[in-house]
């Protein structure tokens, strides 16, 4: 799945107006009615604002696991060199599982 389909998912899990159309590799998606882009990739405060909405949970070892309370999803991300990275798209991926479930 490329970066823009797993930010389109997690928007639609929890409900951000992204405007599909301006879309950068950099900053992400653009949201609708305000002048801010929303790009939890390379984000912290957008991806911990995604992590608190979805409840989240991320644990840490050599890699980090995100977890969906109650729903019994857990996936990992291998840290690599950027631990900080890792959890951003752990907790991307994780949502956008959340919306690929919704209709």
């Amino acid at each position: 799945m490329t970066d823009r389909e797993l930010l389109e998912l997690a928007a639609k899990a929890v409900g951000k107006d992204i405007d599909s159309d301006r879309y950068d590799e950099e900053w992400g998606f653009a949201i609708r009615h305000m002048a801010k882009f929303w790009n939890p990739l390379l984000d912290d405060g957008d991806a911990l604002r995604l992590a608190v909405s979805l409840n989240i949970d991320t644990l840490h070892r050599s890699e980090v696991w995100a977890t969906l309370a109650g729903k019994g999803l857990q996936l990992s991300e291998t840290y690599n060199e950027d631990p900080n990275s890792a959890t951003r798209r752990a907790i991307v991926r994780a949502a956008a599982e959340i919306g690929r479930a919704m209709k």
